[in-house]
């Protein structure tokens, strides 16, 4: 694992993509010694997100528009 940091990271990015692609290096970017993010190859085909599509995990918890405004009866009676 190559450490580095974010100076270095942001004048040799080409370089260091190609150390991930080609050999499978993983490279920690520290600032102050500390670790801030790391570089390493994707474990697979990378696919967008779609934000307007549900997560699998949340399908059917919301039973809601969370953009409907709210009705008088659903604000709390202290905020009428």
């Amino acid at each position: 694992m190559l450490r580095i940091n974010p100076e270095e990271a942001k004048t040799r990015l080409p370089a260091l993509l190609a150390l991930v692609e080609e050999q499978g290096e993983t490279i920690l970017i520290c600032r102050d010694g500390h670790p801030v993010a790391e570089l390493r190859a994707a474990l697979g085909s990378i696919v967008p997100i779609d934000p307007l599509t549900q997560h699998p995990e949340l399908a059917g918890k919301i039973l809601y528009d969370p953009t409907e405004p709210a009705t008088n009866e659903e604000w709390p009676t202290s905020l009428r």
